[in-house]
């Protein structure tokens, strides 16, 4: 099983398989590669003797110096992709790397031009032009026609309708302040 899979992953540069597998494969990969960038007779009949087909030992062999030549190990890369969805096994992605980055990455990430960001940036300062501040007074025309100035950090008076416990403690007190005043004088 695992001669087919590094047989295809030389010859697709990337398989899927479960996790398990990944790992067990890339210890298989590897040595092909380090065989492939010793490059002689005996190495070729010692790759000859897992990967079977000899058009794929011959491709490894020619590209193996050029695209595995500056690195020493770690010829391949594991990338988890989630759970399998008949049995929930974790699957991973196995490709072949190389020294120049010859291999797209697996997952890439779209960035912002600064074109993009030009409406976005338009778009929050007409936001804010026309907010005003929190701290800021803003005059209010009442029925009446008359201007008054309210504070935006004032906390609401609380009316009648708030709440009715609060407006009979109020009413207590300033009957109990009341009397007090009539009996002082």
């Amino acid at each position: 099983m695992f001669r087919n899979m590094v047989t295809s992953l030389l010859k697709h540069d990337r398989i899927k398989t479960t996790d398990a597998k990944a790992k067990e494969l890339r210890r298989w990969a590897d040595h092909i590669v380090t065989l492939a960038k010793r490059g002689d007779l005996h190495a070729r009949r010692l790759a000859m003797s897992i990967v079977r087909e000899k058009d794929v030992v011959h491709k490894i062999f020619e590209e193996a110096a050029e695209r595995f030549g500056s690195i020493n190990g770690g010829y391949t890369r594991i990338v988890k992709i989630g759970r399998r969805p008949g049995d929930a096994a974790a699957m991973t992605l196995v490709e072949l790397v190389s020294s120049d980055g010859a291999t797209k990455p697996a997952r890439a990430k779209k960035t912002r031009t600064k074109a993009e960001d030009k409406p976005v940036a338009a778009a929050e300062a007409k936001s804010t032009e026309t907010m005003p501040a929190a701290s800021e007074k803003v005059e209010t025309v009442v029925d009446d026609g008359t201007d008054e100035a309210t504070d935006l950090n004032a906390a609401p008076a609380a009316t009648e309708s708030d709440d009715p416990a609060a407006d009979l403690v109020a009413k207590k007190k300033s009957s109990a302040a009341a009397d007090a005043g009539e009996t002082d004088q």
